[in-house]
């Protein structure tokens, strides 16, 4: 089943790089009494990743802090190495926190798997971006195929 406006999202962990290397980041610390702006890609390092979703967010990030989010976050499944060096090539540091999905937990259990095996790359997450008010989401945007453009900065920021 899809995530929908209204539900909480699951209580399940992301990874993301630490001082201290690869760690945890619970629920709580993620969402509780935040209101974090959550997009996907479906891969660090590709071609529409890194030309415009990513690179968007980074370069609007204090528009949307303006608007009332607390967090802006990254997701994708890979792994917390690949998550942390695509942040840092793209400057994300301070503006986008970059979280590993790394086994896709957290894409299966919202329902936004993308069956990318036939690209080589197995399951991934498909590309969109929620808007989540401690725990329970406020908007869902979901692009439809290879489409981007609902889960874009701008088109989150009309909508705030």
């Amino acid at each position: 089943m899809t995530i929908n406006v209204g539900d909480t999202v699951p209580n399940i962990s992301f990874t993301t790089m630490t001082a201290e290397g690869p760690g945890p980041i619970s629920y709580d610390d993620l969402f509780a009494g935040k209101r974090v702006a959550l997009f996907s890609v479906p891969g660090a390092f590709t071609p529409t990743c890194s030309l415009q979703h990513l690179p968007g967010f980074i370069e609007k990030a204090s528009e949307l802090t303006s608007k009332g989010i607390d967090t802006i976050a990254c997701m994708a499944v890979n792994d917390v190495f690949v998550m942390d060096a695509w942040g840092k090539s793209q400057n994300a540091e301070g503006k986008v926190l970059m979280l590993a999905d790394g086994n896709g937990e957290f894409t299966s259990a919202i329902g936004l798997e993308l069956d990318a095996s036939g690209f080589g790359m197995g399951t991934r997450a498909q590309r969109f971006s929620l808007v989540i008010n401690d725990g329970v989401v406020e908007i869902v945007n979901i692009e439809d195929g290879g489409e981007f453009r609902v889960s874009s900065c701008d088109f989150m920021i009309d909508q705030l």
